[in-house]
């Protein structure tokens, strides 16, 4: 096809799909007001209690009891299974809903899928290029719910998401032309969802936006670029104070607890309930509800099996692997997105905590709780960005690389794989068992809402309000602001041990206080406190802003009960510098031990668990070398 014809194409198809939408009055559709989401007193309610700065959630024996006391004469209205977004996200719904809610989770909050993605809040600029390709106004509709979500998820968030620009090179004025009109209609489609207007840059603003941006490359020289923008957050932090959130709203989530069997009622084969079983202790419990919720994300399949062994599978698990390059590979506060390299990939490097994450992969693989990134893998990210870099790009300047499992969703009734779907998929196969997978981290709100809906029908649960978590802002959002770091710099101080044991006053720098602030929103001052009244002001990882404090407040706050927990979700060094992550690893377990009371054999099991897990992360240091090459 000639250029010519596809920006004619690329013209009408847009023309075809504004008329189809009535004449582009969709695209300004304002968003639902939260009076007709079920708000006024109850969501009142629900913000004074998330957002009372003293509020603290359940301790964790207190959520299991809740669980041990559900029944079979006494059930929880909804037992959710998977602590990912997707069912933290279902917790949230169903409890601010009035319902009686349990979640429980085989590792941790975040562990799996939901902790390993693209850090970005994105509303499918590539589902907007194929609508308008394909005449497709179903793929035109997921732009628009994926907006409206991403500004949604970015308000409630505040100080864990916000709006990224995105640079895409043009090496041809074809490109510029394409791909400046493509996200103009992006801006168009998002309406009042807008973040801001995309536009062109010359070469030279470029270079001068992104230094290490090549200009010349083999035959091509860069004609300019386009930048819009999109959204971008800490993953697992958002996930920790979802589950928090519900925690506060009243569901009783437990993490490290597994369900090893569901329970059926004999008399009308409906789903009742789970064993489950405390991964910490070894206790065993049954926990009772009304309806049950598979949310486990790659591993629902393995839920749908307690049920029916030969139960057609659902999962077409998919490779994910991000590599996380030191900060100089890319300017702080704009990323480059290349929509289409050689091999007809997307490749992206994003400024993210202070170093770059550049990915990613799309293969298939097979379910696993700890994957690993491939080297091969590693290295096509490699190849691939230093097409467009004027800088050596070098496997030893690897940080960290991780691999994480998409669980795109296939209908089990359908005949053949066409139905794989990015978008989410929920059934309820079972009487009793309701699941929810597929999708994406920007729009499991949405899912949830929906999950929730099946819910309240299979169980003919009677909710005491509709659904209000649109406009639902989670802990640590409510009075934040961009510049509350400064007040952290200002009021306090780090106290930090010295090796002869000394404490001495230190300053509470820039990179601190923001670290605290975006980390931990309207709760750093918590944060900041033990900081400086407890001696734990000292950071556990030179080069980095964490502090030895933070694992103390996780322990007591957020439910971290393991030194993995806090590494790779509480705090996100694992993922950002995996050595770096060793090297304080011994100081976490030390902190950790105090505030869980171990004795000095569960020390040493933390230690070595936590090290086996960092082994999965690929550095340049734990990669293998054999004659100059990786393996």
């Amino acid at each position: 096809m000639s250029p010519a014809s596809s920006l004619r194409r690329l013209a009408v198809g847009a023309a075809v799909i504004a008329a189809a939408s009535g004449g582009g009055a969709v695209y300004l559709s304002p968003s639902v007001a939260s009076s007709d989401r079920g708000g006024g007193p109850v969501l009142d309610s629900l913000r004074r209690r998330i957002g009372d700065p003293n509020a603290s959630v359940p301790s964790r024996s207190a959520q299991e009891s809740v669980l041990i006391g559900a029944s079979a004469s006494n059930p929880l209205d909804v037992l959710v299974i998977g602590g990912g977004a997707t069912g933290s996200g279902v917790a949230l719904d169903a409890a601010t809903r009035g319902l009686r809610v349990g979640l429980v989770e085989r590792e941790d909050f975040s562990s799996g899928t939901s902790s390993r993605s693209t850090k970005l809040i994105h509303g499918g600029v590539r589902y907007l290029e194929k609508a308008v390709f394909n005449l497709d106004y179903g793929q035109l509709k997921l732009v628009f719910h994926a907006l409206e979500e991403r500004k949604q998820l970015i308000e409630n968030a505040p100080h864990l998401c916000h709006a990224l620009p995105c640079m895409t090179p043009c090496f041809d004025w074809f490109e510029v032309v394409y791909f400046w009109m493509g996200l103009k209609m992006y801006d168009l489609v998002a309406g009042p969802r807008l973040l801001h207007l995309s536009r062109y840059y010359s070469a030279q603003e470029s270079a001068e936006l992104f230094p290490t941006l090549a200009r010349k490359g083999k035959d091509r020289s860069l004609r300019g670029t386009v930048v819009y923008y999109d959204g971008q957050m800490n993953d697992s932090r958002l996930n920790v104070g979802l589950a928090c959130t519900a925690a506060l709203a009243g569901a009783a989530v437990l993490n490290h607890a597994e369900v090893v069997s569901l329970i059926t009622d004999e008399a009308t084969k409906r789903i009742v309930g789970a064993r489950v079983r405390n991964n910490l202790t070894g206790k065993e419990f049954d926990s009772y509800a009304k309806v049950v919720v598979n949310a486990a994300g790659p591993f629902c399949d393995s839920i749908r099996k307690m049920v029916d062994e030969d139960t057609k599978p659902m999962i077409c698990p998919s490779s994910g692997v991000h590599i996380v390059l030191p900060d100089y590979y890319s300017p702080e506060g704009m990323g480059l997105i290349v929509p289409k390299t050689k091999d007809g990939r997307v490749v992206f490097m994003l400024p993210w905590l202070g170093r770059t994450v550049a990915g990613t992969t799309d293969s298939n693989t097979s379910i696993t709780p700890l994957p690993e990134p491939h080297e091969d893998e590693i290295q096509f990210i490699l190849d691939a960005i230093s097409d467009y870099l004027n800088i050596k790009v070098r496997r030893t300047d690897v940080l960290s690389a991780w691999s994480g499992i998409r669980p795109l969703a296939m209908d089990p009734t359908a005949k053949s794989t066409e139905s794989i779907s990015r978008d989410h998929v929920v059934f309820e196969e079972n009487p009793g068992l309701v699941t929810i997978t597929g999708g994406k981290w920007t729009t499991y709100r949405s899912m949830a809402e929906d999950a929730v809906d099946a819910a309240i029908k299979s169980g003919k649960l009677s909710p005491t309000n509709e659904c209000v978590t649109q406009k639902l802002q989670i802990l640590g959002s409510h009075g934040w602001e961009p510049s509350s770091f400064t007040a952290l710099a200002q009021q306090y101080v780090r106290m930090k041990k010295t090796y002869g044991g000394k404490v001495v006053p230190g300053a509470m720098d820039t990179a601190a206080a923001k670290h605290l602030s975006h980390a931990y929103g309207s709760m750093a001052d918590r944060v900041a406190i033990i900081a400086q009244e407890e001696g734990l002001g000292k950071r556990l990882a030179h080069g980095h802003p964490f502090l030895e404090a933070e694992v103390a407040y996780c322990a007591r706050h957020e439910y971290c009960e393991s030194a993995v927990d806090f590494i790779a979700r509480r705090c996100r060094i694992a993922f950002l510098d995996t050595d770096a992550a060793a090297r304080g690893l011994q100081r976490v377990v030390e902190i950790l031990a105090s505030e869980h009371k171990w004795d000095k054999s569960r020390e040493k099991q933390e230690l070595q668990k936590a090290k086996e897990f960092l082994q999965t992360f690929k550095s340049s240091k734990n990669a293998q070398f054999h004659d100059g090459k990786h393996n």
